[in-house]
């Protein structure tokens, strides 16, 4: 895996976040600058893209409302990037713990996935306005891209890892080129599918990052034999092994699954710049120093 495009990626998601989920206004044209080499890339927006939210038992209503969750971008180099956020419902749907499960929706026979994810993925729109009639997958082609698209990158964080997974299945089964084949991000992911699913998307999407810090609850979640984790696997570890140890995140679960604190650890490891940490998430051991 390729730290600077990680951690580029990364940063997309975090423009991603960085737009209010109630505000539904279209950031088509947006600047986003991000990447640490070179002074990073710039990507400008094509598109907002929308959804229903996570529904949970907790809040069921959550589930009608009509959430910005991502963004649609692309460089001057023809580069596109697909970068969904996660939501605050993810903690919700853990404290749940049923995770059902439904027939993969995108090719038949292909196991089973989360009902929540899968239901949450069917919503994505490029429009806030069409309740899903205008889906992403059938919006691509008629999308205003400034150039020819020559290359296609799905990233997510949390709720938004699992949404690209399945977005990634999607497209490598029902796509058209240049929209078929597609690289992928995911960070602090949450299992998706059932493990026919999982050697399914193995099979069908193998350029496959799927980056999680090992005191990350999330990415433990749903429990096996029901759900497994697509392949690709990027241990981060927040712990420094020495003598002593040194904790490099506050070990609290906020703290662990924040994509900050996922961006500090993946820059500390490419040696250049190091992003910062949320203020509340650098240990006591370290703001004493």
């Amino acid at each position: 895996m390729d730290l600077n495009n990680a951690i580029q990626f990364g940063q997309l998601i975090n423009a991603a976040y960085a737009v209010p989920p109630e505000n539904l206004a279209n950031r088509s044209g947006a600047i986003i600058q991000a990447g640490l080499l070179g002074g990073g890339t710039a990507f400008e927006v094509i598109t907002t893209i929308y959804a229903n939210d996570l529904a949970t038992d907790m809040d069921p209503l959550r589930g009608s409302n009509i959430v910005s969750i991502g963004l649609i971008l692309q460089a001057t180099t023809g580069a596109s990037v697909i970068a969904l956020r996660g939501t605050e419902g993810i903690m919700e749907w853990i404290q749940d713990a049923r995770f059902l499960a439904v027939p993969c929706p995108f090719v038949p026979g292909a196991g089973n996935t989360e009902d929540g994810f899968t239901a949450m993925y069917n919503s994505l729109t490029v429009s806030p306005n069409t309740g899903g009639a205008t889906s992403v997958i059938r919006s691509l082609a008629g999308l205003p891209w400034n150039r020819p698209v020559t290359s296609v990158t799905i990233c997510g964080h949390s709720l938004g890892g699992a949404l690209a997974t399945l977005m990634a299945f999607d497209f490598a089964a029902n796509a058209v080129a240049p929209f078929k084949d597609s690289t992928v991000y995911t960070y602090a992911s949450p299992k998706t599918g059932d493990p026919l699913f999982v050697s399914t998307y193995n099979h069908l999407v193998p350029d496959t990052s799927r980056i999680a810090n090992r005191l990350d609850l999330v990415p433990k979640l749903p429990l096996p034999p029901l759900y497994d984790h697509v392949l690709g696997l990027y241990d981060l570890n927040p712990i420094k092994f020495g003598i002593p140890p040194t904790v490099l995140v506050k070990c609290d679960i906020p703290c662990e699954h924040s994509l900050k604190s996922y961006l500090y650890l993946l820059s500390k490891l490419a040696g250049q710049e190091v992003l910062p940490l949320d203020a509340q998430c650098v240990p006591s051991t370290t703001a004493s120093h």
